[in-house]
């Protein structure tokens, strides 16, 4: 008889969730879902700053954020698919994405280059705090899994942010 509290049992079909519990589904799905709302937030950013570079360095930048972009994108899916294979339900619209991202909008007409480096580096550098904060949920409910996708993506990320960093500031004597 199926357990009429799991998100499966409308279906009448067992939880595939690999032996958690409903607090570890609840708590691991809410916060990859957080995770995964900033990770399209960022993804928009990424390309809005992308389609809109400008400037000496306009080459340069474009592509450094087409390529962040692309990799930002590829984590939507693992990470959604992670949800659904503990059991639990992901994000269903930009609706909620919007009620659950930390990442701000910027729709602003101009922004200049320096700016959105800038900005960037910061919604990346968050996102790292965000996805160290689900790794250690996630490492308290044995989700082994789940931690070790989110250690590629804070490496990822990180480098994300450093190389942001680098292309953003001038070095001690530099004119």
């Amino acid at each position: 008889m199926p357990d009429k509290s799991s998100p499966h049992a409308a279906h009448g079909t067992p939880s595939p969730s690999a032996g958690f519990g409903e607090n570890a589904i609840r708590d691991i799905a809410g916060a990859l879902n957080g995770v995964l709302a900033d990770i399209f937030a960022l993804y928009m950013k990424t390309k809005n700053f992308h389609w809109h570079m400008s400037g000496p360095h306009f080459r340069d930048y474009h592509l450094l954020l087409d390529e962040q972009s692309d990799q930002i994108f590829a984590m939507t899916d693992v990470v959604a698919e992670r949800v659904r294979k503990i059991g639990g339900q992901t994000l269903r619209s930009i609706g909620e994405i919007a009620r659950l991202k930390h990442v701000a909008d910027n729709d602003a007409a101009y922004v200049t280059p320096q700016d959105m480096l800038a900005e960037l580096r910061e919604d990346n550098t968050g996102l790292v705090k965000r996805m160290r904060v689900a790794h250690e949920l996630c490492a308290e409910h044995g989700d082994v899994a789940t931690t070790s996708q989110l250690e590629v993506y804070i490496d990822e990320t990180e480098r994300r942010a450093w190389f942001l960093y680098e292309a953003s500031h001038n070095p001690p004597g530099a004119a």
